[in-house]
């Protein structure tokens, strides 16, 4: 999947925070990106991020291997990326928040968390919180995910338009995140994708720094450089005021990449 799906990330405290609670991490061997915001007291934060990256980049790995091991179609065997991703959240959650009830320190953290992973010609994507994935096809720029912050739910029932919201100060307020209770609903979605797709993960510290309009026109300025657009992104933040703290995942699609079949699915294909 290296061949496949290009990726670069960066992460950077900003120009108001201490420290930085945002944690990212990547498995460009099954095409696994994650991106975790967190918060709490002290370093908390930092401590809720982490166990959700960490948690759900090693049990994604886990569970691709042993598919791979039993011989197992990852799309028609025991179980579903989908699944596979939710679940890994869900475990996360349960972690975080066990944290929290045991350790002093931790008490209150939590984080909000956006995913991709790339597999058979698709991205599935699942998230809590505000943490976002934008997508540019062509001229076509769009965010794919959606926040579940009061400021959404208040646009949602008519109360903001998203222009109204877009200029709101109280973005930050978040309906769900990791942790925080002992069960959390994980929003996941399947999209097909095409060649020559970018797709953004960020904290909340690019979103309400950058306007939409920025991040779309710093890609399509800086076009194949990943890295370069990571770094405009981040920069434009900081600029813009930074703060908090600032994370972005960059990935685009090179290549198509159809998941391999099992015997199964070549037997039914013989019946199509």
């Amino acid at each position: 999947m290296r061949a496949k799906v290009k990726s670069v990330a960066l992460t950077d405290t900003g120009r108001i925070r201490e420290h930085n609670e945002d944690t990212i991490g990547a498995e460009p061997d099954i095409a696994l990106y994650v991106l975790a915001d967190g918060m709490g007291g002290y370093n908390a934060g930092e401590v809720a991020s982490g166990i959700a990256v960490k948690t759900i980049v090693n049990l994604v790995r886990e569970a691709f291997q042993v598919q791979e091991l039993e011989g197992a179609d990852r799309a028609t065997g025991l179980m579903r990326p989908t699944i596979i991703l939710r679940d890994a959240i869900l475990r996360a959650n349960k972690i975080i928040h066990q944290t929290s009830k045991t350790q002093p320190q931790c008490e209150g953290m939590g984080t909000t968390v956006v995913a991709a992973l790339f597999y058979d010609d698709k991205i599935i994507t699942a998230h809590v919180g505000d943490s976002r994935l934008y997508r540019l096809r062509g001229d076509r720029f769009e965010q794919m995910t959606m926040d579940h912050s009061l400021l959404q739910e208040l646009v949602d029932r008519g109360f903001y338009s998203q222009e109204e919201a877009a200029r709101s100060t109280n973005k930050n307020y978040v309906t769900r995140a990791l942790g925080v209770e002992p069960a959390v609903e994980v929003e996941v979605h399947e999209h097909p994708v095409d060649k020559g797709d970018y797709y953004v993960l960020c904290s909340d510290g690019l979103s309400d720094m950058v306007e939409d309009e920025d991040i779309h026109l710093t890609i399509s300025t800086f076009n194949d450089n990943l890295e370069t657009i990571v770094k405009q992104l981040v920069q434009l933040s900081n600029e813009h005021g930074g703060r908090d703290n600032i994370s972005v995942i960059m990935t685009q699609v090179i290549d198509s990449f159809p998941a391999r079949r099992g015997i199964l699915d070549r037997i039914l294909g013989w019946f199509g």
